[in-house]
């Protein structure tokens, strides 16, 4: 049986470390979009993760951080990882390949409603009228969006991606498993490298190539800051902290994430992007 951890207040430093994980994720939409416009999705989040590992490995050893498993506990490692970051990165960097950073940012972050209903379906959570109005808001936001795209199934990746990672932060919310989030991170990333390795030498081999010096830029900005800093945090919080104050940030992201690939990438939104920003925000 999953035992859930013990929930405590926000605290101000989370409060920071919030302020950054919004900063340092939304403007990684059009970083990633940079990324993959001429580069293999699949094969440039394999080298961000590999950097990632690298940086965790690091900050482990200087911090004196065993990255060992618990006797008996990696099939809960490969359970949580599988959710948390196989199914989102997989998924959500073909999606940005193939829409707007904006709009993926937009339908990525519909994750708090998936998590909602995730805890309803799975767990047996009961959720008071706010919550559903949140949940019907968001995926008519979600099916506006899917009505006036060019790449439907684009949006339909980005959007498995979001139910997979809001039914793996409950899940991470339930679990107790005796590690260190340094060492939970490191492992559940180094078996969602190893999988999609086997996916992109499947899928993207003759694709394969050395990234460019901007491609490298933007492989170096997921390495250091979302995987060796953005995702030890978010599991951190999304441990310890109650379900309301782990998704701070998440509201705020794809605001973030729409202008920024309007300012950085000259992305134009649409008004099908405004009005589904307003139930993400609401």
């Amino acid at each position: 049986m999953l035992l859930s951890r013990p929930m405590r207040q926000l605290h101000r430093n989370d409060l920071v470390l919030l302020a950054l994980l919004t900063l340092f994720w939304g403007l990684n939409w059009p970083v990633m979009k940079i990324g993959v416009r001429d580069f293999p999705p699949l094969t440039f989040r394999i080298l961000s993760m590999i950097g990632g590992l690298a940086v965790i490995w690091l900050v482990a050893k200087v911090q004196g951080i065993s990255l060992a498993i618990p006797e008996g506990k990696t099939r809960t490692v490969i359970k949580l990882a599988i959710p948390n970051m196989l199914i989102w990165h997989s998924m959500i960097i073909v999606g940005v390949k193939m829409l707007s950073s904006g709009r993926a940012a937009i339908l990525g972050y519909t994750m708090p409603a998936w998590a909602v209903l995730a805890g309803l379906v799975f767990f047996g959570d009961r959720i008071n009228r706010s919550s559903l109005i949140g949940i019907l808001l968001a995926m008519s936001g979600a099916m506006l969006l899917l009505s006036s795209e060019f790449s439907p199934l684009g949006t339909i990746l980005v959007l498995v991606a979001a139910a997979g990672w809001g039914y793996g932060t409950v899940l991470m919310k339930r679990t107790h498993i005796d590690m260190p989030t340094l060492s939970l991170t490191f492992w559940m990333l180094a078996f969602t490298t190893t999988c999609i390795t086997f996916i992109a030498l499947i899928f993207e081999m003759p694709q394969m190539r050395l990234p460019n010096v901007t491609e490298w830029l933007c492989i170096a900005y997921n390495a250091a800051i979302i995987f060796g800093f953005a995702h030890v945090v978010w599991f951190r919080l999304a441990r310890i902290l109650p379900p309301v104050a782990s998704s701070l940030s998440v509201m705020f992201i794809p605001v973030l994430g729409t202008f920024s690939g309007a300012w950085i990438l000259g992305e134009t939104p649409h008004w099908q992007d405004y009005a589904a920003i307003w139930p993400l925000d609401d």
